[in-house]
């Protein structure tokens, strides 16, 4: 039964993510920690994490993560099949469509609509993720005791390295999980 609802839930999450992962984060958290309750707020920022450091699309990555961590391998094998029927159904119709009309301005006019709604998904995306990784519990708090000034002081050094130093996103996130590592190594040590 839970690999069932684990393929509906990422067969709608595969059906309305219009924009690529990024977009489908949104509803992939509304899915999985509102209405199911299958992780926390904390764990989906890990599962963020962990989509993106894999190899692969960011949604599917996410779909197996949680497939796992609910009902193991077959779990895994429900939610990616949902999250990725969808998409397989929807472009063999477009390419088709596509191909056949694409010289008609409804339809450019209609794909040109399309993308100030996938530039809010994404959006709001990026700004769970902050909250989630800023603040204990992914709830804002003014309380110092809720406010996590360590992944604040990784966001802003990362942010520093991508921009100005141009460093590659991959050693950016390698160098954090290495200070994140030796922060908790020399913490259980001290304590």
């Amino acid at each position: 039964m839970i690999c069932l609802q684990l393929f509906l839930s990422f067969l709608q999450i595969g059906a309305f993510s219009f924009g690529g992962g990024y977009a489908a984060m949104p509803l992939i958290e509304e899915q999985v920690i509102t209405i199911h309750q299958w992780i926390t707020a904390d764990t989906f920022a890990d599962l963020v994490t962990i989509a993106e450091m894999t190899p692969g699309p960011i949604a599917i990555n996410a779909a197996t993560f949680v497939g796992t961590q609910v009902a193991g391998t077959s779990g895994a094998i429900a939610a990616t099949l949902g999250c990725i029927l969808p998409s397989c159904v929807f472009v063999t119709l477009l390419a088709f469509l596509y191909t056949r009309f694409r010289g008609l301005s409804l339809l450019q006019k209609t794909l040109a609509s399309l993308r100030p709604a996938v530039v809010a998904m994404i959006a709001k995306a990026g700004v769970t993720i902050l909250i989630s990784a800023f603040f204990v519990g992914g709830v804002i708090s003014a309380e110092p005791a809720q406010i996590n000034l360590r992944m604040i002081c990784y966001f802003a050094v990362a942010l520093l390295l991508l921009r100005r130093a141009k460093f590659h996103p991959i050693l950016v996130m390698v160098l954090c999980g290495v200070c994140e590592t030796l922060v908790c190594a020399a913490t259980r040590l001290m304590g």
